[in-house]
């Protein structure tokens, strides 16, 4: 079982680049992938999910992408070696004494005129297939540390859903104890009563439909048998290594259905205490599956 909250980051670099990623995911009920990143790795953006959605099936997944160039990074030097050629020859042909001082002042100028662009240009180089695969890479990384995260959080909302369930099921084997009890004396208090108004005018076969039917109204087994067969789901949903978060909100919808039933057939104040706390622990387990994965 895993939790839809955790938290992961990866740190990697190489001769280019180095790269920061942080992620952290909480509850949705579908998919979200959010990511915020430098335009260079804009290009990448789909793959980028495309790995977050091989590992992970639900939960609004937020990745904050920090790019930073090492050394020269993605940039490169290029000289116009033509136009530097053209500069020189025309410096030192046809000199006269007059053009000897503008020769040494055009060479002492001559490191501020190669600094132009039509000399010297620094432009970016295309690193693009390396920048990605040590995107790609980090981005695996950090997955990995959030999957472990979230892993952590589940295996404690597994041992909280597996109490719960004990609750649950200790509250439902004492109401159908109560119940069998009930019926038992229910039916002596019934039949005393009724020969008491009655005196000797009863039919039996008369008194035995018409507890029948207060009997029938009140009727809660087929309930207590749905929901010992919902417990059983329930114990096998919390063993799954899939996720199983979508499954477990409906069980407790229809667990929750089956008490209301019982609630709404019911009138001793005892069925109706034992239904409050039923309904008690069903809210605290729907609570907490809605941030299982």
């Amino acid at each position: 079982m895993k939790s839809m909250t955790g938290f992961g980051k990866a740190l990697q670099a190489d001769q280019h680049y180095q790269l920061d990623i942080e992620m952290k995911s909480v509850n949705h009920r579908f998919l979200d992938v959010q990511i915020r990143s430098p335009k260079q790795v804009n290009p990448f953006e789909l793959s980028i999910r495309q790995l977050v959605k091989e590992q992970i099936q639900r939960g609004r997944i937020e990745i904050y992408i920090n790019l930073r160039e090492v050394g020269a990074g993605s940039k490169e030097v290029q000289v116009q070696w033509e136009l530097l050629d053209q500069l020189l020859h025309r410096l030192d042909s046809g000199l006269t004494d007059r053009q000897i001082e503008t020769k040494n002042l055009a060479a002492a100028l001559l490191p501020s005129l190669v600094t132009q662009e039509d000399y010297i240009k620094v432009v970016e180089t295309n690193q693009a297939a390396e920048l990605e695969e040590l995107l790609l890479t980090t981005v695996q990384a950090a997955i990995g540390s959030l999957d472990q995260s979230r892993q952590k959080e589940g295996v404690g909302i597994q041992k909280v859903l597996q109490q719960y369930q004990q609750d649950f099921t200790v509250i439902k084997e004492d109401l159908a104890s109560f119940v069998s009890e009930f019926e038992a004396d229910f039916r002596q208090r019934f039949e005393t009563k009724l020969k008491t108004w009655l005196e000797d005018h009863v039919a039996e076969d008369r008194l035995l439909t018409e507890m029948a039917l207060l009997l029938e109204r009140g009727d809660i087994h087929e309930e207590l048998d749905r929901l010992t067969i919902h417990l059983e789901s329930l114990s096998d949903l919390l063993t799954k290594a899939e996720p199983v978060g979508r499954e477990l909100d409906f069980l407790i919808q229809e667990m929750n259905r089956e008490v209301n039933t019982i609630g709404s057939k019911s009138s001793p104040i005892e069925i109706k205490n034992r239904v409050v706390q039923m309904k008690t622990i069903l809210e605290k387990i729907r609570e907490q599956v809605q941030n299982v994965e």
